[in-house]
């Protein structure tokens, strides 16, 4: 059986992730939160471009400007 993308993802819940936008940015942090439109909260996000570094703080991404989701620490294996 396929699993949907959000569902991959809310294995991630509690874990810190980094994501990389579609305008070049990344963000990591704590994953709080996924709906069915791949919209993600993070906790305690810090913002990094090419020029500059900063902390955001709790944020929601929009789930169509993520390009890429990568979990910083391995996800445990479940069943």
């Amino acid at each position: 059986m396929v699993e949907s993308p959000s569902s991959l993802v809310e294995r991630l819940l509690g874990q810190r992730v980094t994501l990389l936008l579609k305008d070049a940015r990344q963000l990591a942090g704590t994953l709080l939160g996924v709906d069915e439109h791949m919209n993600l909260v993070l906790d305690d996000a810090d913002e990094t471009t090419a020029e500059i570094s900063r902390h955001l703080g709790r944020v929601v991404v929009r789930g169509s400007n993520v390009v890429t989701v990568h979990a910083v620490q391995a996800a445990p294996k479940g069943p």
